[in-house]
């Protein structure tokens, strides 16, 4: 070994400890950051020249060692918009590069990261601490996902349109009584039900039950109020022996098949049709008739919705991003997919703990939570980073302790040289 060879190869260690060190730092200072993933150390020794008889010393390199598939702790947030990945797997984010009509306008490249401190910014979109716009699978309103296409998920704040009253439900028992001697005799019951039109405006509309005075047995007529444009107005039901619909409206309907009374109402903005629905012929579903003294409600319901104000935004386990209203109504607007790599490790690694994809890392293969080895999604928490503060610190001595013993060797170096010089004098 020359002692030149002996001084190479210590300048190399103190390079290499000092790129260690760079590393040990980078983690200490992120050791707080939402999923950031730390930085180990791999060195690797250079030989110049090696045989049996002789050995030349060569360097050594520091490479980073990426620990992207190392978890970090996941902690509950206040934040009901934090996710976390409990398991393997990446968020899809998109950057912004400008905008354009006040709105971003988006990069081209895919990113993913771990970050999950998501918050809804001032245009509806879901952005993370680092400034990244979270991605999702698109889904109409008829709840179908588009699993075709990611893109930024947005919230519009809009009211949510009203529909109107299309089909009621209707579940009672009639009480089981003897036929009426006279009309003054007759037994009539009646509830409400709230019907909302084209423009969710209420409207009361009640149905009637009153007992035939023809002498017909477990016969009533039904009559809706105000009266519709079609039909409504005494409707005869006749009730079997054994407490089931019989016969409705003249008609003997085969067993189990659907009690349905279509009619039309015109609340000043055109005829609309409302299906009533009162059960099945000779099945103990709907209107019956047993004994008893008095009318028993036991549902009545209508698919009808008034307007709605924005009200909140949440995220289901299984990635749906769901758009709360004021008047009890939701509507899902994306699904948040996770992403997976044959080899996450080898990801290029950007600022504000994002990745993209590489040769190395293998394809983006993007896949339900809980799906497909990838982890699943933890809402309302966040996953802390997987720095170990006591493990960086014990590398943090080793690293300084090695830096300190190439110094000397570059001074012992340093001496024998200055030893070989003065042997001319």
């Amino acid at each position: 070994m020359s002692i030149f060879g002996a001084m190479t190869t210590a300048i190399s260690g103190i390079n290499a400890q000092a790129r260690s060190l760079g590393h040990i730092s980078d983690n200490l200072a992120n050791s707080q950051t939402a999923g950031f993933k730390r930085i180990d150390t791999n060195f690797n020794d250079l030989v110049t020249q090696s045989s049996i008889s002789s050995h030349s010393s060569g360097s050594v390199i520091a490479r980073p060692d990426f620990t992207n598939t190392v978890q970090g702790t996941v902690e509950q947030s206040e934040n009901p918009l934090g996710l976390a990945i409990g398991g393997q797997g990446f968020f899809s984010v998109a950057q912004s590069r400008g905008s354009a009509g006040g709105l971003p306008v988006f990069d081209e490249r895919q990113f993913y990261t771990r970050a999950g401190d998501f918050r809804m910014d001032r245009d509806g979109y879901l952005v993370n601490g680092a400034n990244y716009f979270l991605q999702g699978w698109p889904v109409d309103g008829e709840g179908v996902v588009d699993r075709t296409t990611l893109a930024p998920v947005r919230v519009s704040q809009e009211v949510f349109n009203p529909i109107a009253t299309s089909i009621i439900e209707m579940s009672a028992n009639l009480p089981a009584l003897d036929p009426p001697a006279t009309v003054a005799d007759a037994k009539t019951y009646s509830t409400q039900v709230q019907i909302y039109d084209q423009v969710g405006n209420r409207n009361p509309v009640t149905v009637t039950f009153t007992q035939m005075t023809d002498g017909t047995p477990r016969g009533w007529n039904m009559t809706i109020t105000p009266n519709p444009v079609t039909g409504g107005v005494d409707v005869p039901i006749i009730f079997g022996t054994n407490g089931t619909i019989e016969s409705f409206d003249g008609t003997t309907g085969l067993t189990n098949t659907a009690v349905e009374f279509p009619f039309e109402m015109d609340f000043g903005l055109g005829n609309q049709a409302v299906t009533l629905n009162l059960g099945r012929f000779g099945v103990a579903q709907g209107i019956t008739q047993y004994s008893g003294t008095d009318f028993s409600l036991r549902n009545l319901s209508q698919n009808g919705v008034p307007p709605g104000g924005y009200s909140g935004l949440a995220v289901r386990d299984n990635g749906d991003v769901v758009v709360n209203y004021d008047n009890g109504q939701s509507r899902i607007v994306a699904r948040v997919p996770l992403v997976s790599f044959s080899d996450p490790d080898k990801l290029q690694r950007l600022d504000g703990q994002a990745f993209m994809r590489t040769v190395e890392s293998g394809e983006a293969q993007v896949t339900d939570v809980s799906s497909n080895g990838v982890g699943k999604l933890v809402v309302g928490a966040l996953e802390k980073s997987n720095v170990d503060i006591g493990a960086e610190f014990t590398k943090l001595i080793v690293a300084q302790r090695a830096y300190t013993a190439n110094t000397k060797l570059v001074t012992a170096a340093d001496e024998m040289l200055q030893d070989t010089i003065n042997m001319k004098r």
